[in-house]
């Protein structure tokens, strides 16, 4: 591994650290595990948010199926972008297989973003070693803060707020991309609609249902005028 990878994935170094160290606090101080299943969490399942995720709804008990069915749409999102790089794992033989699991934002920007050169075998293994340097960085940060909070007596009050503050952060940065607010004020009443009826541990899928049932109606919609136009215009 060259120098020239480790300075690429700087900037996700400074990144992965705190925000996994704010993950590994929030793990020892919401459950009752022990330290070292965050890591392991990292290593196993590698999704910051999914894991914030994960950890807030398990101290909040909800079922194991709320929490799959949460992250499951979370990081659904991997699916559909992840589709760009086929073309470029292709051939890369049992680190495939490991470049599918490790992509996450980041990752993906990382691996899409830098110049590549006309050696496609080499590159890669340069994608390879990205990936993997991401995860350690990671899988430290969380190993570091389960390890702090276990050691270290600290009031982490308001560190669950953590998880609320990077989905805020995600949502801005979504309205700014689309310029659209509709799935923001859908999101927002769904959790209202689910909240006044239905019980506690079945408003998280409730919610998730009724946004997603209403958004495929609207994008339906929207492709259907967009088709009528487009015949119009060429009529």
């Amino acid at each position: 591994m060259n120098q020239s990878v480790f300075r690429l994935t700087l900037p996700i170094l400074f990144g992965y650290l705190p925000l996994g160290m704010a993950f590994g606090v929030l793990f020892a101080t919401q459950l009752d595990y022990a330290w070292w299943i965050a890591p392991l969490m990292g290593v196993l399942i590698f999704a910051g948010a999914g894991q914030i995720l994960a950890v807030s709804l398990l101290a909040a008990q909800a079922g194991l199926l709320e929490v799959f069915v949460a992250m499951f749409v979370l990081n659904a999102r991997h699916l559909f972008y992840g589709l760009s790089l086929l073309g470029q794992f292709r051939g890369a033989g049992w680190r495939k297989a490991y470049l599918i699991f490790g992509l996450t934002d980041e990752t993906y920007s990382l691996l899409t973003s830098r110049p590549r050169g006309p050696d496609r075998a080499a590159e890669q293994i340069r994608d390879f070693q990205i990936t993997a340097l991401n995860q350690l960085y990671w899988v430290v940060g969380c190993a570091l803060g389960a390890l702090l909070a276990n050691n270290v007596s600290f009031d982490s009050t308001g560190i669950e707020f953590a998880l609320v503050a990077l989905f805020i952060v995600l949502t801005i940065e979504q309205f700014k991309a689309l310029g659209d607010a509709l799935p923001i004020w859908t999101g927002a009443a769904a959790a209202g609609i689910a909240m006044l009826l239905l019980p506690a541990a079945h408003q998280l899928i409730g919610a998730i249902a009724i946004v997603t049932g209403v958004l495929l109606l609207h994008y339906r919609r929207a492709g259907r005028r967009d088709t009528a136009e487009s015949v119009v215009n060429h009529g």
